[in-house]
C-alpha cells in the first residue's frame, strides 16, 4: 500500500480549460480564467471582492500590508499554525506575539481577549503592548485543518482596540458557520490557499477576499508590481509579482466546479474513520466545532499514549513502514529558531496537542479500502 497524506483530485474540466489557455496564448498573469476564478470564488464564499495571488503566503503578506501593518508593529498570531502565517508578519518588519490554541487547534479567543484587556492599552488611538511599548496592529486567526475559529467576540474586542483582523482561511475553503457565513469573510480580509494539498488546487496559488472595494483595489495594485502607468512603466510604490497565472486559474475554475463533491467525500471519509476507530482504546478523531459545518480538510487523530500503548512518533514510524503517510502538527512557532525571542502568552494547550496529534490520510480520492487499511493498521500495530 502507498497512501499519501493529501494529494489533489484532478478529474473535471482541468485539461479542457488549460487547453483553452494554450490555444489562445493566454498563459500568464492575465486572462479570462483569472477573472472568472476571482468572481466565482467571491460568489461561493459570499465575499464582495476576490483577488487571485501566486500563493496563500503572498496573499497573507499583501493583506497585512493593506491592513496597515508597519515595521516595528506587533501582530497577534497563533503558535500552532504553519509557519507561513508568521513569516508573512516578518516580511513587513513586524513582530509576532504568540497565542495559545483552543481544543480545535485554533487561536484561543479567550486568551487572546485576556491578553488584549490585561496586557495592552489604548494610547493616542492605538493599541499598545504595555510590556514592549509597541503598537499592536492586527490579529491573525487561522482556521486550522478547516476548523472554523470562534471569532465573533474577539472581532468585537479588536474593533474596540483599533485592531485589524485577518483570517488565514487557507485550509478552510468550504467551511461555513451555521448562520451561513463562510470563513474568511468575518474579518477585514481573508486569505485562501490552493496549494497541491488543499481541498481544491491550482498547483499553487492563493486568494484575497474582502468586503472592501478599497482593499481589493489596493491588492490588485500591489500584486501587479504597483503599476501606475502600464504603458510608460511608472511605479510610485514597491509592488510584487504576486498575480496568479491564467493557466493556474483555469485549473482553479475546474476544481471549484467539483468542490461540492469534494466536500461530500470528505464528510464520508470522516464518518468511516470515526466508525472504524470507535473500538480502538486510546484513539479518536479530534472534535470539530459544533458552531460550523467543517470542510474536514485534514483528519486529525488524537492519541492517548497511556491507553493506546504507543505514542505519536512510534505510531508515525509504524504507519510509514506500511506505506501510510502521516504528519504531526506543525512544530510550535514560538519555539522555532527565528521566533524564540518573541513574546508568547500562556501557551498551555498547544504543546499537549502537538504531542498527541497525528494527521492521517485525507485526500479527496481516498477509497473505502484505503481508510479500512489505515484503521486496520491502527488496530493491529
Amino acid at each position: 500500500m502507498n497512501i499519501p497524506l493529501s494529494v489533489p483530485e484532478l478529474r473535471g474540466n482541468e485539461w479542457k480549460y488549460v487547453q483553452e489557455c494554450l490555444d489562445t496564448g493566454w498563459v500568464s498573469s492575465a486572462g479570462t480564467f483569472v477573472t472568472r476564478f476571482e468572481t466565482e470564488l467571491a460568489t461561493y464564499t459570499g465575499a464582495r471582492h476576490a483577488v487571485a495571488c501566486t500563493s496563500g503566503t503572498a496573499a497573507l503578506h499583501v493583506a497585512l500590508q493593506i491592513l496597515g501593518v508597519e515595521p516595528g508593529d506587533e501582530v497577534i498570531v497563533p503558535t500552532l499554525t504553519f509557519i507561513a502565517t508568521v513569516n508573512a508578519v516578518r516580511y513587513l518588519g513586524a513582530v509576532p506575539v504568540f497565542m495559545d490554541c483552543d481544543e480545535f487547534y485554533n487561536l484561543d479567543p479567550d486568551k487572546a481577549a485576556a491578553f488584549l484587556r490585561e496586557e495592552t492599552e489604548l494610547r493616542n488611538g492605538a493599541c499598545v503592548n504595555r510590556a514592549t511599548g509597541r503598537r499592536v496592529a492586527a490579529v491573525v486567526a487561522v482556521h486550522v485543518f478547516g476548523n472554523a475559529a470562534d471569532l465573533d467576540a474577539l472581532i468585537g474586542l479588536c474593533r474596540e482596540r483599533k485592531l485589524a483582523v485577518l483570517e488565514d482561511a487557507t485550509e478552510s475553503l468550504g467551511t461555513r458557520y451555521r448562520d451561513g457565513r463562510h470563513t474568511g469573510t468575518l474579518g477585514d480580509i481573508g486569505c485562501f490557499s490552493f496549494n497541491g494539498n488543499k481541498i481544491i488546487t491550482t498547483g499553487g496559488g492563493g486568494m484575497i477576499v474582502t468586503a472592501s472595494a478599497e482593499h481589493a483595489a489596493r491588492a490588485r495594485y500591489l500584486t501587479t508590481q504597483a503599476k501606475d502607468d502600464e504603458v510608460r512603466y511608472l511605479h510610485h510604490e514597491v509592488g510584487y509579482n504576486y498575480r496568479l497565472t491564467n493557466v493556474q486559474a483555469a485549473i482553479g475554475v475546474a476544481q471549484l466546479e467539483l468542490l461540492p463533491e469534494f466536500l461530500d467525500a470528505k464528510r464520508r471519509h470522516r464518518a468511516r474513520y470515526a466508525a472504524g476507530l470507535a473500538g480502538i482504546t486510546g484513539l479518536s478523531l479530534a472534535a470539530v466545532p459544533s458552531y460550523a459545518d467543517n470542510n474536514h480538510w485534514l483528519h486529525a487523530l488524537q492519541i492517548d499514549a497511556g491507553r493506546y500503548g504507543r505514542d505519536r512518533d512510534t505510531l508515525l514510524a509504524q504507519l510509514q513502514a506500511h506505506g501510510i503517510q502521516t504528519r504531526p502538527v506543525w512544530h510550535l512557532n514560538h519555539l522555532q529558531k527565528p521566533y524564540q525571542r518573541c513574546q508568547a502568552y500562556r501557551i498551555e494547550t498547544a504543546p499537549r496537542l502537538l504531542d498527541t496529534t497525528l494527521t492521517i490520510p485525507s485526500s479527496v480520492g481516498l477509497r473505502d479500502q484505503d481508510i479500512d487499511f489505515v484503521v486496520s493498521r491502527l488496530r493491529h500495530e
